[in-house]
């Protein structure tokens, strides 16, 4: 099994004849996921998604693969392919089109459609679009690819199959093997075998769920306990889900037809992804269900069901905002019922709850993951994939998708079934993977960090600036200003001294405040009069007081000011 090392190089140029994999995101992380397959000096995209931020990202509104490797390399892009339309596999394509708006995009009818609508919103107006399906071949530069049905937690996913003369490549993308989908439209084995009877030399595949034993629950299995919440509830429900499951808002809207309660959408983005759901046929909605949220207010709170998003906690979203009672029309109400039918994304976690408790305060009835069934994964869990590399057969698995411990219980998988452990690649961002000869071996690194996007700055957000956020955020900062004589540096005004977030009392830091023109006149005499050093003289006076009286250490923010 091949481990990735933090000494590694640079690659070396790609052998003749051989196929090039470089991850972008999507490896040790869940999000993100952005892979370039090189051939024969052509690239190929698959993926090209966000990362949402954690507590430790304060201001990041998301977080964009780095482009930087393949920048310079635009113009050789064949296409980018988009497996399916989670945020983690195409908000970030916008981004990348700014940099070359005629790449090729090619995905399924929905996918495209649910990405057509950040395109606009980007201004991005005029891209190459190719809509596929299941069982379509289309060739771009030296990659002929065929697309798989697959299963997942959204409709219209598919699976890649890349063929160049390196070899065959299947790339499963996200996906589960649900044998009673809401739509009927199950991940097609047959192909799988038949592209194993052909020979896959690499596969990359979900690891999501691959510490997960068995089977991966039904959606199906989630309708009932749905119809027995709505049961028991006599007055208002809201269903928070995220805003691309067109299956599990397919659901709510079968029970709420069944109760006789009335539906709408809350959430600007819950709004849009319906509606082009609906349009295109994978959502049914009854005539006469659905309302507009606003006039829910004059309807008997019995009769009423909110579908909203913001099932992961996020400040901004709908669901917080009804929790902190400031949503503009929405307002908890004790006996209501609040649902969220999802999973929890890693790093979520604090967000959740802080939502949840905040329902709970105000008197409602919080129904989750962690006490009814109310949500199933969209990934393969272990039995899944053992089956599919059963059928499969690859010669080398490289596992994408996941958490470092989420790859290596794959890799696991993979060997358990006869994989050779040689012929296993783990590899994380940045990573490079070469096919040559039939065999995959981790060929060197590219650099590929985090880019952050705050409002309308992308990649000017640096490590240190977040640093220095963090810093503001959890320790607060002290501002001191002194006036200093320009001929002979005796302090003439100050220290004026300003604090925000620990100290509130305006004379904490009068015992400060002779230590520092002591250090400023010793300074003085010893011929420092560069405003810099002086003002590190402070910042060290200062923090070192801070430190032993408060045991903070916030921000200090010296100012010298010469007259």
């Amino acid at each position: 099994m091949s481990h990735p090392h933090p000494e590694l190089d640079a690659p070396g140029p790609l052998p003749q004849g051989g196929l090039r994999v470089t991850a972008l995101g999507g490896l040790g992380e869940v999000g993100r996921n952005m892979t370039v397959f090189e051939y024969d000096g052509r690239l190929l995209i698959v993926d090209c998604g966000v990362l949402f931020p954690e507590e430790n990202h304060p201001g990041v509104d998301l977080i964009l693969p780095d482009f930087d490797s393949i920048r310079g390399r635009l113009d050789d892009v064949e296409a980018l392919v988009l497996t399916h339309g989670h945020e983690d596999h195409i908000g970030a394509t916008p981004y990348l089109l700014r940099e070359r708006q005629d790449i090729p995009l090619v995905g399924s009818q929905l996918t495209l459609a649910l990405l057509g609508s950040k395109l606009r919103e980007h201004r991005l107006k005029n891209s190459v679009q190719h809509i596929v399906a299941e069982g379509e071949r289309i060739a771009f530069g030296p990659f002929d690819l065929e697309f798989v049905a697959v299963n997942h937690s959204i409709p219209d996913a598919l699976a890649v199959v890349i063929r160049t003369g390196a070899g065959l490549v299947l790339h499963t993308g996200d996906f589960k093997m649900d044998q009673l989908p809401m739509d009927g439209r199950i991940t097609d084995l047959r192909a799988f075998a038949r592209l194993g009877e052909e020979g896959v030399d690499l596969f990359l595949t979900d690891s999501t769920n691959a510490e997960v034993p068995g089977f991966t629950t039904s959606e199906k299995d989630i309708a009932p306990v749905l119809d027995r919440v709505f049961h028991q509830s006599n007055q208002r429900i809201i269903v928070a889900c995220f805003a691309s499951h067109v299956h599990r808002v397919q659901q709510v809207m079968d029970a709420a037809a069944e109760h006789g309660r009335k539906v709408a959408y809350v959430g600007r983005s819950m709004v849009r992804n319906m509606a082009i759901a609906k349009e295109l046929g994978y959502l049914d909605v009854p005539p006469g269900l659905l309302v507009d949220a606003k006039a829910l207010a004059d309807m008997p709170p019995e009769k009423v069901v909110l579908i909203s998003t913001g099932s992961q906690g996020e400040p901004l979203s709908a669901l917080a905002r009804i929790a902190q009672r400031n949503h503009n029309f929405v307002h908890i109400e004790e006996g209501d019922t609040v649902i969220l039918a999802s999973s929890l994304i890693p790093g979520n976690e604090n967000s959740v709850y802080r939502v949840i408790n905040g329902l709970t305060r105000w008197g409602a009835k919080v129904v989750h993951k962690g006490n009814a069934l109310v949500h199933v994964s969209g990934h393969a869990s272990a039995g899944e994939l053992l089956y599919c590399y059963n059928i499969v057969r690859p010669r080398n698995v490289m596992p994408v998708h996941g958490e470092i411990r989420h790859m290596k219980a794959n890799a696991d998988l993979a060997i358990a079934t006869g994989v050779p452990a040689d012929r296993v690649v783990i590899a994380e961002d940045g990573v490079v993977v070469d096919l040559v000869d039939g065999k995959a071996a981790i060929a060197g690194k590219v650099d590929c960090g985090y880019v952050f996007v705050d409002g309308t700055s992308v990649g000017d957000i640096t490590e240190s600036s977040l640093k220095d956020r963090r810093i503001l955020g959890e320790e607060g900062f002290v501002s001191v200003i002194v006036v200093i004589d320009s001929q002979s540096g005796k302090v003439l005004s100050g220290p004026e001294i300003h604090a925000r977030g620990f100290a509130e009392s305006e004379g904490a830091f009068d015992e400060i405040r002779q230590p520092i023109i002591d250090a400023l006149t010793k300074a003085g005499a010893e011929g420092v009069d560069d405003a810099y050093q002086l003002q590190q003289t402070i910042r060290r006076v200062v923090g070192r007081w801070v430190s032993n009286t408060h045991r903070r250490r916030p921000m200090i923010i010296p100012v010298v000011l010469e007259a």
